[in-house]
């Protein structure tokens, strides 16, 4: 039987940043894939798929232009989501070869097939040759997380789908019904509707996106309304069916009844309300580790489970579930484990979110309702991309940068970006803020100009306008 210092399951950025980390350690690692395929969602299903098919569109609609030249464009109608799709190929087998090396190069064990615990250090690894025993004194779980699939909504992968589906479309629907306002949901909402689908997009909260700024999340509400989506917020789906209506030469495919009684029909529908775990599977109970009823681990602040060497990260342990967070808590669970404490002084609240909606969407840091609901006194700088040259050169201009300023020591406590490369810019607030930067950096450095960086200078000026009461 082999032995292992660090047994690491899951190919996703959780998982292959751990295991490179241990490797690092100059620890004998082993990481288990039940899929075919390296990567895990980030690659194959999400991340990288996704954005792909986002640059797609926004090429093929000219959409991130249209201010500069007029909404002259038109987009092609016969045109399947998979062609589309199929941009993101190329850079998908770069993500496998990337990954095969870095495993190659730093001695990390591939095993593919599934992982089952048998004892606290014993998993069985059921590969397609036949099972295989190994032990390990240190394991790290990053198996992710697939698309919430509920046993009472009739998905048949073409007309009502999730998002591992909506890629696979042989076509761009006329219509399209998409359920749940989180970042899923949003983001596919934006990139049909970019393609001129007609959408309606249904959230039982107030708000999409409700750990946004609130500010940031009306401005995109706006914005979503001017591309045509309805927002049905505060609304809850009572149930979905396929049922055909025609009316002439058109016809709908779905169904949707929500509690209010009111009736949605369209061609598709999207189901994007949560995502599920997949730890049933993983004999966990040997181990004495517990998952919720959404199958995800609890962790501490070191990603511990409550079996100390057993830790979780990625989106198995629920929100953000970002590939970028993910990646950063694979690292650090696994220099918890072999007693590296040296990871960096950075801090965790400081992880930046970013939404690759159309416009983008990021933030670092405090909105200003919890500063509020702290009782810090803070003061916004705004910086509207209509004011700088870059945002008139790219036609852009809706987008804005706040700075949230706190009042006696000019610290920066938030930066909120809605716009062209906001996932971008955010990583400048985010260095000030993580090297406990102020708002007078902003006035006193020089920006290149010009580029949208130069929001900052901008944002700050007026933060400071406002405390001086200028």
């Amino acid at each position: 039987m082999k032995q292992y210092d660090c047994v690491v399951i899951g190919t996703g950025p959780a998982g292959q940043k751990g295991a490179i980390q241990a490797a690092k350690l100059g620890k004998r690692v082993a990481v288990i894939e039940k899929n075919s395929v390296l990567g895990g969602a980030q690659i194959n299903t999400g991340t990288i798929p996704s954005k792909a098919l986002r640059e797609a569109v926004l090429h093929l609609t000219g959409a991130s232009s249209r201010g500069l030249v007029g909404h002259t464009n038109s987009v092609k109608r016969r045109i399947a989501l998979s062609d589309l799709v199929a941009v993101s190929q190329q850079v998908i087998r770069h993500e496998w070869e990337v990954i095969h090396d870095q495993f190659a190069r730093n001695n990390v064990d591939l095993l593919w097939g599934r992982a089952e615990f048998t004892s606290p250090n014993q998993v069985l690894v059921h590969g397609p040759d036949g099972v295989e025993a190994i032990e390990a004194d240190r394991f790290l779980v990053a198996v992710g997380t697939r698309p919430a699939r509920p046993a009472d909504v009739p998905f048949n992968n073409h007309t009502i789908f999730t998002s591992d589906e909506v890629l696979k479309l042989d076509r761009v629907p006329k219509t399209m019904i998409v359920v749940g306002g989180g970042v899923i949901g949003v983001e596919y909402a934006c990139i049909m509707a970019t393609l001129g689908v007609r959408v309606t997009l249904v959230e039982g909260r107030k708000q999409v996106l409700g750990f946004l700024d609130s500010e940031i999340a009306e401005a995109f509400q706006y914005f979503m309304r001017q591309k045509g989506i309805a927002l049905r917020m505060g609304e809850k789906v009572e149930s979905i069916r396929e049922k055909e209506f025609c009316n002439g030469t058109t016809c709908t495919l779905v169904e949707a009844q929500l509690e209010s009684g009111k009736t949605l029909r369209s061609e598709t529908l999207l189901y994007a309300v949560g995502r599920q775990g997949v730890c049933g599977s993983l004999g966990l109970q040997n181990v004495g580790v517990e998952f919720d009823d959404r199958e995800r681990l609890h962790v501490n602040e070191h990603y511990q489970t409550s079996v100390p060497h057993v830790y979780a990260a990625g989106d198995v342990i629920g929100f953000p579930a970002l590939a970028s967070t993910g990646m950063e808590q694979g690292r650090r669970a696994i220099c918890h484990a072999f007693g590296v404490d040296s990871v960096g002084n950075y801090n965790t609240t400081l992880f930046p979110y970013g939404i690759y909606a159309v416009p983008e969407i990021s933030m670092v840091g405090k909105t200003e309702e919890q500063l509020t609901t702290e009782g810090i006194p803070y003061e916004a700088g705004v910086a509207n991309y209509r004011e700088i040259a870059r945002g008139k050169l790219i036609g852009d201009d809706l987008g804005m940068l706040k700075l949230l300023i706190h009042q006696e020591t000019h610290k920066i406590l938030g930066v909120h970006v809605i716009g062209t490369g906001a996932t971008e810019l955010i990583h400048i607030g985010q260095a000030v803020m993580a090297l406990d930067g102020d708002v007078e950096y902003f006035i006193n450095n020089v920006f290149n100009f010009p580029t949208l960086a130069e929001c900052y200078k901008v944002a700050a000026y007026n933060g400071l306008n406002k405390l001086n009461h200028v």
